[in-house]
């Protein structure tokens, strides 16, 4: 369990805001261990291979736009499927304006530690105290009435099935490094065998 690991982005909104090492800094504070890091302008084609979205995901994210048009009482103008193709598109737009810092963390749990630090996909309706929740305020409603993604600072992996997928689009295998942090003894040595001379 202490090898998880899990992809993190800084989007172009965190680097444009210079909060980096503010959004760094509370993720290793957590004892999460650093194993890769690249400061990157991502490619159209490594965004769709990271995004990786089916049919499913196209309908659901356009049905949720449906719904937000007709509550503001906006003409709709596509099927849910092309919307949610939009919403894609708007992402990887998005993901390419600007360089982005793609980083790997391992620790027990990564996956679920940044997420529960990062929080809610949505800005507004994230929980007090989360990174999305204290560095910006976007909304889905406001997103969708400008036809763009929503801008929530970071990317990170839902589960680690796709961490492991997501991390070999950004990552080459030598570029993530194995090595011991002292963190490490602290954080998973049952007897701490060693604090005493």
């Amino acid at each position: 369990m202490t090898n998880e690991k899990t992809l993190v982005i800084l989007k172009p909104d965190a680097v444009q805001r210079n909060l980096m090492g503010e959004i760094f800094g509370r993720i290793e504070r957590t004892g999460l261990k650093l194993i890769a890091a690249k400061f990157t302008v991502a490619t159209r084609e490594q965004c769709l291979a990271h995004y990786n979205k089916d049919e499913a995901w196209f309908l659901k994210i356009g049905t949720r736009t449906i719904e937000n048009r007709t509550k503001e009482n906006l003409v709709i103008e596509k099927d849910a499927i092309d919307y949610g193709k939009d919403m894609l598109e708007a992402n990887v737009k998005f993901l390419t304006a600007s360089p982005v810092l793609a980083m790997v963390f391992q620790g027990n749990k990564a996956v679920g530690v940044v997420k529960k630090l990062v929080g809610g996909t949505e800005p507004l309706s994230s929980d007090v105290g989360t990174i999305r929740s204290d560095y910006t305020i976007d909304s889905y409603d406001l997103a969708n009435l400008n036809d763009r993604c929503v801008r929530n600072l970071v990317h990170c992996s839902d589960e680690p099935s796709e961490a492991e997928r997501e991390i070999k689009v950004w990552f080459k295998e030598d570029e993530i490094i194995k090595y011991t942090h002292l963190n490490e003894k602290i954080l998973y040595d049952i007897n701490l065998d060693g604090i005493f001379e």
